[in-house]
């Protein structure tokens, strides 16, 4: 499935007040971002439970990336310390687990930085793309044959 079919799903879970500002502000300037980035708003990095990152994974998802405030710049003054903490724990828990610590991405994107965004996020789909899909992402069905085609369709294998 990682072959030139394969698009992967990634979780980007973005600060209230920098990132997602940022996101914002790269789609309206139509920077190039890619469409297999799905966004989680959260008022600040500090507030992300490592739950949402390993929920994520454990539903299939190919990676996620955590984008807040430059450090300093936190709005809630430590979020983004207490963000480098959990990223650094979530990924050794990741490779525990059997998934590669790469899926998951701590980046600092200010409100102003839509363009760097853009490019975040299209370096994340491509690191993960030549990564392949996610261990624990399952496997898509075969199509369901029906009638007497199907049935005899059956018997030949």
């Amino acid at each position: 499935m990682s072959g030139p079919s394969f698009e992967p799903r990634i979780l980007a879970i973005l600060c209230n007040w920098c990132s997602y500002s940022a996101a914002d502000a790269a789609g309206s300037a139509r920077f190039e971002v890619p469409s297999n980035i799905r966004v989680l708003r959260v008022m600040c990095t500090g507030r992300v439970d490592p739950a949402f990152v390993l929920g994520a994974f454990s539903e299939g998802l190919d990676g996620a990336m955590v984008c807040g405030c430059h450090p300093g710049d936190c709005h809630y003054l430590s979020g983004n310390n207490k963000a480098v903490r959990r990223i650094h724990l979530l990924r050794r828990v990741l490779d525990q687990l059997g998934i590669e610590p790469e899926r998951l991405r701590l980046e600092w994107v200010s409100a102003s930085e839509a363009k760097r965004f853009a490019e975040v996020a299209s370096e994340m789909v491509a690191a993960v793309r030549s990564m392949g899909p996610s261990p624990l992402r399952p496997e898509p069905l075969a199509p369901r044959s029906s009638g007497v085609s199907g049935a005899v369709q059956g018997l030949e294998a």
